[in-house]
């Protein structure tokens, strides 16, 4: 009924996608995308929340959701930045730090047995698909 539906087939894949990630992060008691988000950050530590709102392809006020998850849990401080002070610069703390290489093996696992199970390049080909419908669409 819905093989040739994309909105139907990508949300299937999500929750199947969530569901794995999820099991990765829990040790850390954080969300895929708490999680994801956490990375971007340690990736680039000082970005403002727009640019990482951008990055994960979000909206600002899903950003200030996640982002406030994370202050709680003192993985990451806010700072108001001189040119605007509704704009925030996001840092890691030294917590998040120490748990960076943790965080990206942990995902990485994800993907090294997703990759085993796909084989390498017909992953690589769905990500850089999916990436390209993306791009186009939005």
């Amino acid at each position: 009924m819905f093989d040739h539906c994309l909105y139907f087939n990508t949300t299937a894949l999500a929750r199947v996608l969530e569901r794995e990630w999820a099991k990765a992060f829990k040790p850390f008691g954080m969300t895929p995308s708490q999680a994801f988000m956490l990375r971007a950050v340690l990736a680039n530590p000082g970005m403002l929340q727009s640019e990482l709102a951008a990055t994960l392809a979000i909206s600002r006020s899903t950003a200030t959701r996640t982002l406030d998850g994370l202050q709680q849990m003192q993985l990451l401080v806010r700072t108001a930045t001189e040119r605007d002070g509704r704009e925030s610069a996001i840092a890691p703390t030294e917590l998040a730090i120490a748990m960076k290489e943790q965080l990206d093996a942990a995902s990485g696992e994800v993907t090294k047995r997703l990759k085993k199970e796909l084989g390498a390049v017909q992953f690589d080909e769905t990500v850089n698909k999916v990436k390209k419908v993306r791009s186009v669409i939005a």
